[in-house]
């Protein structure tokens, strides 16, 4: 559903709210309070994009952001605006300011300061507004930050996924003392050209990865051992990479003082987190280990549609 150019306002406000796109923004920092409000900050700079979910874990000192809002179009119905744009790359600069790549460490692999911007269509939107926004993000981020971006998925010239472009990347590697991430430990100079930005990367940003897909769910499963090899070995066979569930990828970490599966369920409809739970149990077992409840780390499409409209709502009325 479009506006043409004769709509009146009051039309206008209509199809942008049925057009919506949500932005997950990852950020390599969550023990500095300081920084994390100056990227919060940067997040509510535009009162037309909406924070609608934020996560942050300690253990593996990593921030998300999750923001809504509307898609603008022309008259024959490309996508031409968004109030999103705008407010990803404000939050790209406070990070970029804040964060020194070189000096952080955590139990979660990372390639960048701004490690991953993801978008996905909401209510009446589609996927190509959602690979539009990103290229359009990946341009100014490349240019205006020289930072190396990899545009994946749907957002990418032939749909690469995230995982395969990591895997290149090294980025499923710990680089200290065995189950962390610390500092920047690739070459300057990268073993892959990006698809925005320079070749040769700023140690203290790193790199940037941005794409477009589906909606993903995001569920992760402690383990209660410390053996971060084991839950290695539980995470594979759950994975659909190592055979086990169709449409899932799974990373094994160390959790506080446990360790943990996180999951991407790339269809829940497909394979859900009852499946996942149970297949992490099965394993779990057979290594004479048991596990905790699952847990999301984000809410689902249909909540995050509906707490944008009363937070858009509420701000229309004051």
């Amino acid at each position: 559903m479009n506006f043409n150019c004769t709509a009146n306002k009051e039309q206008k406000k209509t199809v942008d709210q049925s057009i919506l796109l949500c932005c997950k923004f990852f950020v390599s920092e969550s023990r500095n309070n300081a920084t994390l409000n100056a990227i919060e900050r940067a997040a509510r700079s535009n009162p037309e994009t909406v924070i609608v979910n934020m996560f942050h874990d300690r253990a593996y000192n990593r921030a998300r952001y999750d923001l809504v809002s509307y898609v603008l179009h022309d008259c024959t119905g490309n996508p031409i605006y968004s109030p999103l744009h705008q407010t990803v790359i404000a939050m790209a600069e406070a990070t970029f300011n804040a964060v020194n790549l070189e000096f952080h460490e955590g139990a979660h692999p990372r390639l960048g300061a701004v490690d991953d911007i993801v978008f996905h269509p909401l209510g009446h939107a589609s996927l190509d507004e959602a690979a539009w926004l990103a290229k359009a993000v990946a341009a100014d981020i490349g240019n205006r930050f020289s930072v190396p971006v990899f545009l994946y998925a749907a957002a990418h010239p032939t749909g690469k996924e995230l995982d395969a472009i990591r895997r290149e990347l090294g980025y499923y590697r710990p680089n200290s003392r065995g189950s962390q991430w610390a500092g920047w430990a690739m070459p300057e100079t990268l073993p892959l050209s990006p698809d925005e930005g320079p070749n040769v990367v700023s140690r203290a940003k790193g790199i940037t990865m941005i794409g477009a897909r589906p909606w993903v769910t995001l569920y992760n499963v402690p383990i209660l051992c410390t053996d971060v090899s084991v839950a290695r070995r539980i995470a594979r066979k759950v994975s659909a990479r190592g055979g086990g569930l169709p449409t899932v990828q799974t990373i094994a970490l160390v959790h506080e003082d446990s360790t943990e599966i996180a999951c991407m369920l790339l269809d829940s409809k497909q394979v859900g987190a009852d499946r996942v739970q149970n297949r992490v149990e099965m394993l779990a077992a057979q290594e004479g280990l048991d596990i905790e409840q699952g847990y999301f780390t984000d809410i689902s499409p249909e909540m995050i549609v509906e707490k944008y409209m009363k937070l858009i709502n509420s701000a229309n009325k004051s």
